[in-house]
């Protein structure tokens, strides 16, 4: 493989956008370690850039009067961070293809590459004319998947689909680093990310501890299992209502029964402190149990003198579920499924594999019918196999953004119904008229218990200006009582994040924030041993009062709390309402005035008065707002709607 790495149009005027996804910060960042990593082993850089003026722009902006990119301008030049060294070509282009400059082509022959690593936006334009011009010319491209961007995220998934299915290859900044070192290494998902034959887990406390290797499923085998759940989900349709229920009943007694074991689990694999292991199994017994209170039998109902209605199994159901709560947000998905008569194919996260198998053993031990529910092992190509698949009836999803775009573009293609909840950027309200300490200690627990690697953490909290000084004392010493160890000490609320990737990203991001905000305050103690051990990450406040800036606007899904300054509560309710999710928010008053205004304007599908937004009820549903959820909510009464279809019927 003779290598050379394509940044495109890594401008600020594009970078500036708003709608940029991901986020500048974290865009500039993973291109920039690419770049470093090339430059370190001498390999050929070439920078692409869009130059445009008033005779050379395209047509579209002259319609628009859209002029960018212009050279001589700060707009043009890239971040510091990606400024091009004398020795590294500069390619200018009025087009989307790189290659739509007649320089390009002879350059990559006279280097004689054979391969491109390619990085920068719009995924869903600039990059894809430049992979496919290169395809054709018969190049192999290596996209950083994490290093590209788009204003146009579902363009942007249906683009990346395309690509790798024909042209390109997605692979993470890390993997990348590791191909064209020539050092593949086991760190996950290995050197074809996506593709890799096997999962490999190290232990988030304990780095250097291999916990686990696992075989990913082929696609023979993923074939087998979603023919094998259409079997099954014909026979299970026919079963009673009440036998479904009693099966789902027994699935409780055995995961209750394993409660210690199942939690220890947890805690080693996926680093959650044991004490939140426990009340996780301890949910998941609770959905189970409370399926009993929404059973559907499918039996004809009147609705009016000649028309009645009844509701009938989707048929069979594919639930694409994440690591961070590993039994609750599958058991969530899997009863109510089962509970309406469907069958399951069932893709977990890679790194929460083993105890997914481990819960197909409870399963297996409760008398589950063979091929109700398929477990499929394996990253992201396992999952886009398993929702594009034409014998799968409905998709449900939780996860990121980015994995609710691609499950979009899956379903919207063969017309499936979709159900996603894709996490929250959840803020509090700190009105001057409540218990501060009190909110402080909520807040605090809300946003660091388990690293905050929770959908519904407290990510902000907006103080009014009355009481913003004594909130923040008072919440630097609620976050310093949280106990910052181990995730298997019982004391534990703050445990490591799920791996180094993880940590250093999360270094990253704070080392951007502090250009843009007010103070940084970590208020454990340094713990030189413990952060050599494992990925461990101190709870850190930031104080930014800028409403746009990337920490405030992006779900960091770690230990890291952002604290805003409200003069007055219109402002309040404009930050809390100010980002793209929708998922949790509460509010700390005892106004009753205060309280109903929140109510009736904040913009979220989970609202919590004098509580942190961290949790949520196994009887209620689980419902996100704006970018935090697709389809109808889960749990409660909301899981009809997704897992079974109306029919009206006329006699």
């Amino acid at each position: 493989m003779r290598p050379a790495l394509l940044l495109i149009d890594l401008q600020n005027d594009f970078l500036s956008s708003s709608s940029l996804v991901p986020a500048r910060g974290s865009v500039v960042d993973r291109a920039a370690r690419l770049l470093n990593h090339c430059r370190a082993v001498a390999l050929p850089v070439i920078h692409i850039w869009t130059t445009a003026d008033h005779q050379r722009r395209m047509p579209h902006w002259e319609k628009t009067g859209k002029l960018i990119c212009r050279a001589g301008t700060n707009g043009h030049s890239p971040p510091e961070a990606l400024l091009p060294l004398d020795s590294e070509t500069i390619i200018h282009k009025t087009f989307f293809s790189g290659f739509s400059n007649d320089q390009l082509a002879p350059l990559l022959r006279s280097l004689k590459v054979d391969t491109l690593l390619i990085a920068g936006v719009h995924l869903h334009g600039c990059i894809r004319s430049t992979v496919l011009d290169a395809y054709q010319q018969g190049y192999a491209c290596l996209v950083a998947e994490d290093a590209v961007a788009s204003d146009d995220p579902l363009h942007a998934a249906l683009t990346r689909r395309y690509l790798e299915s024909r042209a390109a290859t997605f692979n993470s900044v890390q993997d990348l680093c590791s191909i064209i070192s020539n050092e593949v290494k086991t760190a996950g998902c290995g050197a074809n990310g996506n593709d890799a034959r096997e999962i490999v887990h190290f232990s988030p406390r304990q780095s250097n501890w291999l916990l686990w290797r696992l075989p990913t499923s082929s696609g023979q085998e993923i074939e087998a299992g979603i023919s094998m759940a259409k079997e099954s989900s014909r026979r299970w349709r026919s079963v009673n209502a009440g036998d479904r229920l009693a099966l789902l009943a027994r699935v409780a007694d055995m995961v209750e029964s394993q409660s210690d074991v199942l939690s220890r689990q947890i805690a080693l694999e996926v680093g959650k402190p044991i004490s939140y292991a426990r009340q996780e199994v301890a949910r998941s017994v609770r959905l189970l149990r409370g399926l009993s209170s929404h059973v559907c039998d499918g039996v004809e109902r009147q609705c009016g003198k000649d028309v009645g209605v009844r509701y009938r199994p989707v048929g069979t159901v594919a639930l694409i579920t994440p690591w961070n709560n590993p039994m609750a947000i599958p058991i969530g998905k899997i009863g109510p499924a089962l509970l309406y008569g469907n069958a399951v194919v069932w893709k977990p996260a890679p790194v929460a594999s083993n105890i997914a198998i481990k819960m197909m053993e409870l399963f297996r031990s409760a008398q589950m019918p063979e091929g109700l529910i398929n477990l499929v092992l394996g990253y992201r190509s396992a999952a886009l196999q398993v929702m594009g698949h034409h014998d799968i009836d409905a998709v449900s999803l939780s996860g990121s953004l980015a994995a609710g775009y691609s499950a979009q573009d899956m379903c919207a293609r063969r017309h499936v119904p979709l159900q996603a909840e894709l996490g929250g950027n959840n803020a509090s309200i700190i009105w001057h008229d409540c218990d501060l300490e009190d909110a402080a200690v909520k807040v605090a627990e809300s946003a660091f218990g388990f690293s905050g690697q929770r959908c519904t953490a407290n990510r902000r909290a907006i103080v009014s200006a009355a009481c913003y000084a004594q909130f923040v004392k008072l919440l630097e010493q609620a976050t310093a009582r949280l106990v910052w160890n181990d995730p298997l000490d019982e004391r534990t609320h703050v445990g490591p994040v799920i791996s180094q990737a993880k940590r250093d990203e999360l270094r990253s991001l704070v080392a951007r924030a502090e250009k843009r905000a007010q103070f940084v305050v970590s208020p454990h103690r340094p713990d030189d041993e413990l952060m050599a051990a494992g990925a461990y990450f101190p709870a850190t406040i930031i104080g930014c009062d800028d409403p746009q800036a990337e920490i405030v606007q992006e779900e960091s899904f770690g230990p890291i709390l952002v604290v805003q300054r409200a003069e007055n509560w219109e402002q309040a309710i404009e930050l809390c309402n100010g980002v793209k999710q929708g998922l949790v928010a509460s509010v700390f008053s005892h106004s009753k005035a205060v309280q109903s205004a929140f109510l009736e304007e904040a913009q979220c599908g989970i609202l919590k008065i004098n509580s942190g937004t961290a949790n949520a009820a196994a009887e209620a549903p689980f419902c996100g707002w704006k970018a935090s959820g697709i389809g109808p909510p889960e749990h409660g009464a909301a899981n009809r709607e997704f897992y079974t279809r109306t029919q009206a019927i006329y006699r």
